[in-house]
């Protein structure tokens, strides 16, 4: 299934856990598909690539929700989440 936004995600969680752990796969499998990080895997982005897209705005659909929430994640210092499945999937 996929959201256009960060918000049609969370509103499918609201009764579940707010981390969708499918989602944390993809941040740490899925590469950035344009720009400057052209390739790099989605958790390795700089965080202020990642605030500039929140002063900007995140680009619609799937790529989108996924920079919102490495954002919030990385904002949080929530990266560590992300470790043990980058270990697993290499």
């Amino acid at each position: 299934m996929h959201y256009d936004t960060w918000d049609e995600r969370m509103e499918q969680n609201k009764d579940t856990t707010p981390i969708n752990p499918q989602m944390l796969v993809e941040l740490v499998s899925v590469r950035m598909p344009f720009g400057k990080y052209k390739n790099r895997i989605l958790c390795d982005l700089p965080e202020p690539y990642l605030v500039w897209f929140h002063q900007k705005g995140f680009p619609p659909g799937e790529i989108g929700v996924l920079l919102s929430a490495l954002y919030e994640i990385k904002l949080n210092g929530l990266e560590y989440l992300l470790k043990p499945i980058r270990k697993y999937k290499r």
